[in-house]
């Protein structure tokens, strides 16, 4: 059995929830690192809850903080092939869990699939991708910051869809200076999804390294509104 996640969690200004936002942290930090950006989206969504669940894993390279699964320095590289069978095995072996997750947190706030969104950063991009394109049903949005797609080869599995037959709406966002996961993993996964036919958008911020920008956060929040907005028509 997976272990059960929790994390923390805003509840709705303007109860009861009708949308669901889950923020994936990154590696060695937890949930708390990405729960305050619901209290800025909020004004966009004032009917959704927020929810950042800590990863199951103890980080050995943070002692305080989380994995989603163990990294190396080759994991983080795109196009190398070790790096990229770890996140396969790392991606796959954390996707029950939070499968696991996501339907209780629908099921506790009376949602479905078409409610959610999945929100990522740098190795919680790489799960938000990965399982948002895998759900029996395809999330609302999907927002990737500063990450990697994992499994570009494998997208033939990634079946999830809306009920008019839609893949997820996806925006990637990366900074032009990441020295983490470089900006060339953004155009690649782009590029990737493409060929598979899951249309995406992309955001580049100028100037910035591994994080989130202002900017980042403004255009992230504006495609979560717009894509609750379209799912619900």
């Amino acid at each position: 059995m997976p272990a059960e996640l929790t994390g923390p969690r805003l509840e709705p200004e303007v109860a009861p929830a009708k949308r669901l936002v889950v923020f994936l942290h990154g590696y060695g930090a937890d949930g708390n690192d990405l729960i305050e950006l619901g209290r800025q989206w909020r004004p966009l969504m004032r009917d959704a809850a927020f929810v950042a669940p800590h990863a199951s894993q103890l980080c050995a390279g943070a002692p305080m903080g989380r994995q989603w699964f163990a990294l190396n320095a080759a994991a983080l590289t795109p196009g190398d092939p070790r790096g990229e069978e770890e996140r396969w095995r790392g991606v796959v072996a954390a996707q029950p869990g939070l499968d696991a997750f996501l339907d209780a947190e629908l099921a506790r706030l009376g949602l479905d699939d078409s409610c959610l969104a999945l929100v990522g950063f740098s190795q919680g991009s790489m799960m938000a991708l990965h399982v948002g394109l895998r759900r029996r049903r395809a999330p609302a949005a999907i927002v990737a910051f500063s990450g990697l797609l994992v499994g570009p080869n494998k997208l033939a599995e990634a079946t999830a869809r809306n009920g008019r037959g839609e893949p997820p709406p996806i925006l990637l966002v990366h900074g032009d200076q990441d020295p983490v996961i470089p900006l060339e993993a953004m155009l690649a996964a782009t590029d990737d999804l493409a060929r598979a036919e899951i249309p995406n958008q992309w955001h580049l911020s100028f100037g910035v390294g591994h994080g989130i920008d202002g900017g980042g956060l403004r255009h992230g929040g504006l495609f979560l509104a717009q894509s609750f907005r379209a799912a619900a028509r």
